[in-house]
């Protein structure tokens, strides 16, 4: 049995694709366990961007099942779009599996999230307005509509008239907006029913028996543990749980089968909305990361903020996730600055704070401390060795390895699938 975990250790935004894409690759089967088409991963192959935000990236490889599993929201209208898309580029979708339980994003969802947010003001999540908190609201609520649920016409149609007889009293009553219709939803989703039955199957036992036949896969994360709806910078968070520990119960399989947990990290940090960003950098070293790194959002196109690494909320993130090892991506956007922090601490009230504080306050009042090195000019997007890098890059891995205790095994130094480092026990 091989698994594998990949999740982001940051705000999202890691270059999880590229990492995803690079274990898929050997993968039998690449499993989706939380959120929805609210992340997005892009992967380049050759001169092509592919850029996905539902469907596992295990579809690019022909030989590797990909798996939407019942910790997921699906919006089955932009997943059909998301399928035509790969159909026309000649990428065979028919082995996508989606799990019975994972719950179905309905219009009243979107329309929600997009209303709950304008009202908030100033104080606006950053959601994507793609209605993945209002789905998980229902799910939690007991009200929500799952997948199997759409295959059952009697129980489909119950669930979506009893749902929009409530929400309709919010839509009229609080947000002053006209009622939905519910013989016009059941209509649309009429139009799905016969995608999901050729995709959906009981992915609970398809992974168990894939794991006794020791077959590889992969689990693969959505936005990054600091987004976790437990554990990240809460409330400016996701809705699901974005950590390791998902990857089984979004799943539906035991943690014991839960082999390695790769973190996923950019060699600097960013993160896309609103929420506490001590590392920032709102000034031309931020500029240079944005533009260089070209760091606008798949999904929203938004353009994202960055700053220097936070090495405390990154050990954080492993004691968080249990990481196995970490992943860094990016490496060679910091080429050509003189000189790189890392945060090595948080003072606050004249006192550094060495592990990641519970006291959401700290955040807003913290300043960071940073242990400064000195950068390097070379080009390193055609080095394929750790001993080639140059000995400034050197020095910056190891005082990343070094303060947070855990083995980089994988360095991005491109976007390209080829542009990686490989860091072996010798």
């Amino acid at each position: 049995m091989s698994t594998t975990v990949v999740l982001g250790a940051q705000w999202g935004d890691e270059g999880k694709g590229k990492v995803t894409d690079f274990f898929a690759s050997t993968a039998d089967y690449v499993v989706r366990f939380q959120g929805g088409n609210n992340a997005g991963h892009t992967i380049v192959v050759g001169e092509d961007k592919i850029a996905l935000s539902l469907t596992p990236s295990g579809v690019l490889y022909p030989s590797c099942t990909p798996v939407i599993g019942s910790g997921c929201v699906v919006d089955l209208g932009f997943l059909k779009q998301e399928l035509e898309m790969l159909n026309k580029k000649n990428i065979n979708t028919k082995k996508l599996v989606i799990s019975p339980n994972a719950h179905l994003v309905m219009p009243y969802h979107k329309l929600l999230d997009e209303l709950i947010e304008e009202s908030l003001g100033e104080n606006k999540i950053g959601t994507t307005k793609k209605g993945i908190g209002p789905c998980y609201a229902d799910k939690i609520q007991r009200k929500g509509i799952r997948v199997q649920d759409l295959l059952d016409k009697n129980i489909f149609v119950e669930k979506v008239k009893n749902n929009i007889e409530e929400t309709n009293l919010t839509l009229t009553k609080i947000y002053n907006q006209a009622p939905l219709v519910a013989d016009k939803i059941i209509e649309e989703f009429n139009d799905y029913i016969e995608m999901v039955s050729s995709h959906v199957a009981d992915t609970s036992l398809l992974i168990a028996n894939a794991i006794k036949d020791n077959k590889t896969i992969l689990f693969e994360g959505a936005q990054g543990t600091l987004l976790d709806i437990d554990h990240g910078t809460y409330p400016f968070v996701t809705s699901s749980n974005t950590s390791s520990g998902n990857a089984a119960t979004g799943s539906g399989i035991g943690p014991k089968n839960l082999d390695k947990i790769v973190g996923v990290t950019k060699a600097y940090i960013s993160r896309v909305g609103s929420g506490p960003f001590l590392t920032e950098q709102e000034n031309e070293i931020g500029d240079y990361l944005i533009e260089k790194g070209a760091e606008f959002g798949v999904v929203t196109g938004r353009r994202r903020r960055c700053g220097w690494l936070d090495l405390i909320s990154l050990k954080y993130s492993v004691r968080v996730n249990s990481l196995t090892e970490l992943f860094i991506t990016k490496l060679d956007v910091l080429s050509g600055l003189e000189e790189l922090k890392l945060c090595v601490g948080y003072e606050n009230e004249n006192e550094v704070i060495n592990d990641y504080p519970y006291d959401q306050n700290i955040l807003n009042t913290a300043e960071p401390v940073y242990e400064i090195l000195d950068g390097w000019t070379e080009d390193i997007t055609s080095v394929n060795k750790f001993d080639d890098l140059p000995e400034n890059a050197k020095k910056y891995i190891n005082a990343i390895e070094d303060f947070i205790e855990v083995p980089i095994t994988f360095i991005s130094v491109g976007p390209e699938r080829n542009q990686n480092i490989v860091i072996t026990d010798d």
